[in-house]
């Protein structure tokens, strides 16, 4: 099983509902089925082979994010790169990583200009910019993957040393994605809003709800009005953020009169949030914040904190677990 599954999987409830989306651009999950081979016939085409490292430089892109299931498809591996890097960090992860293929998005063009001279094994280098023209005369070509291969590799924050590579494989994807299912609500088809960086937890949280024909909102910029817009303009049922993005939303003016009645499941993690302001978070926003902590080595879950655990059999908030890390995953 690889990352495609979870994209077919959802193709599977219906081809024209619609998987990616902006406030630009609606991409159906037929439309995304269809990009992912042609992504995987080009890769072929330029030598991209099975297990080869093809690296994603970009924001939130939801064109960025749909190519990264044709690099799944060409059974290559996916290398997200972190645009916030300096140009020497990502020049030093793009080496370390064996990378032979990098797709970028134009607001880096000088970035990856500066490093890419330096990187000699990096011999196919794709604009999204230009991805139409490169996809051209393409057909569906690429290598299965068994269930045990290297299908992403991320960096490590490098907090006690240089940033080193993590190999998660399917099937530990496969566990995360079960843990998340197992662990939080979900009803019908879940619509899943995306402002934190596509290239951490936000990320790899797109295929639980990708499994589920789910919808995937994508936020190309953090903002906290237009999130509180876009869950009530999308009827948003999950989302994920750290919590010192959720404290700007508790400050916002626009908080009180927002339509917040779709949310099912607001995830927050990444580091601890103030007991304080996490009760203010169930009162302001509503009893749907969902706790989760994972790491790079063990991507969502390690421990768990359902909405229904942050209160008492009676209703009222438990105060006494909100500094609580959780309870360990099932499946840990």
């Amino acid at each position: 099983m690889s990352l495609t599954f979870y994209l077919d999987k959802g193709a599977s409830l219906g081809r024209d509902a619609p998987c990616l989306v902006t406030d630009e651009l609606v991409l159906s999950y037929g439309e995304v089925v269809d990009h992912s081979h042609a992504v995987a016939a080009a890769l072929a085409r330029a030598g991209v082979r099975a297990g080869d490292k093809v690296a994603v430089l970009s924001g939130n892109d939801p064109v960025a994010f749909a190519t990264v299931f044709g690099i799944a498809r060409r059974g290559a591996v996916w290398v997200p790169i972190n645009p916030r890097n300096a140009a020497a960090e990502n020049r030093e992860l793009l080496e370390l990583f064996d990378c032979v293929a990098l797709f970028h998005a134009p607001a880096y063009a000088d970035l990856v200009a500066e490093i890419a001279p330096d990187l000699p094994r990096l011999h196919t280098v794709v604009p999204l910019a230009e991805l139409a023209a490169w996809l051209a005369d393409g057909g569906p070509a690429y290598d299965a993957t068994p269930p045990d291969d290297t299908v992403l590799i991320v960096g490590t924050g490098g907090t006690t040393g240089r940033p080193k590579g993590v190999q998660l494989t399917d099937r530990n994807l496969e566990t995360m994605t079960a843990i998340v299912l197992m662990s939080y609500p979900f009803t019908g088809r879940p619509v899943y809003l995306a402002m934190a960086p596509l290239t951490h937890a936000a990320g790899v949280l797109c295929f639980p709800v990708l499994a589920l024909g789910g919808q995937i909102v994508v936020m190309p910029t953090p903002d906290a009005g237009a999130f509180l817009a876009n869950v009530a303009r999308h009827r948003v049922s999950h989302t994920f953020l750290p919590p010192t993005v959720i404290y700007q939303l508790l400050g916002h003016d626009d908080l009180p009169s927002t339509d917040l009645s779709s949310l099912e499941c607001f995830w927050y993690g990444a580091a601890p949030m103030s007991p304080t302001r996490l009760a203010e978070a169930l009162d302001a926003i509503g009893p749907v914040m969902a706790q989760l902590f994972g790491q790079s080595e063990a991507p969502m879950m390690i421990s768990t904190l359902s909405p229904a655990e942050h209160f008492r059999p009676d209703g009222t908030i438990a105060h006494e677990r909100l500094a609580s890390a959780g309870r360990p995953a099932p499946l840990v």
